[in-house]
């Protein structure tokens, strides 16, 4: 009985610090709202769908994990971005010099700013990829392949900016 009266009392101790969540974030109690902007597709390489998944990704994962309000304009914390690479090449050659599997790159330019505490803003670029086979076409399995890397891009940006990793 003991030990679960220090549990719960641990508990209610780092929850009500406003510091620390069991949802993996380390946001100060004063912060209330995020501003997180459309990032937009400045690549080369067209995808038109691209932007619209990852900001709506990124916002969906904001309102899951965080108690922040979203707002348009002049949270506590803004993210800004744009999607500056979109990219695919070779990522495996076999012996006749002919690709086995190829990569798709997307590489993301973002600025954070967290106006209440500037200490922790930054300008970072982010980049994930998907290998598949090269028997496939990009249009066969691009909407796949593009699915998996928001997920990844959403779980690094997630991280930088609010998880402290």
């Amino acid at each position: 009985m003991k030990r679960i009266l220090i549990i719960i009392a641990a508990a209610v101790c780092l929850s009500s610090c406003g510091i620390y969540s069991f949802s993996g974030t380390s946001i100060q109690p004063d912060v209330q709202t995020i501003t997180i902007n459309f990032i937009e597709y400045k690549a080369q390489r067209v995808n038109p769908s691209l932007s619209n998944d990852l900001t709506e990704a990124l916002k969906e994962r904001f309102r899951k994990m965080t108690r922040l309000e979203q707002v348009e304009m002049d949270g506590d914390m803004e993210i800004t971005g744009s999607i500056v690479g979109y990219d695919v090449a070779a990522s495996s050659v076999t012996a006749n010099e002919i690709a086995a599997s190829n990569r798709l790159t997307v590489t993301v330019s973002l600025s954070f700013q967290d106006r209440k505490y500037p200490e922790e803003d930054f300008e970072k670029s982010f980049t994930q990829y998907a290998d598949y086979d090269s028997q496939n076409t990009l249009e066969a399995v691009e909407s796949g392949l593009c699915e998996e890397i928001v997920k990844l891009l959403v779980d690094d940006i997630f991280n930088a900016t609010v998880a402290n990793w």
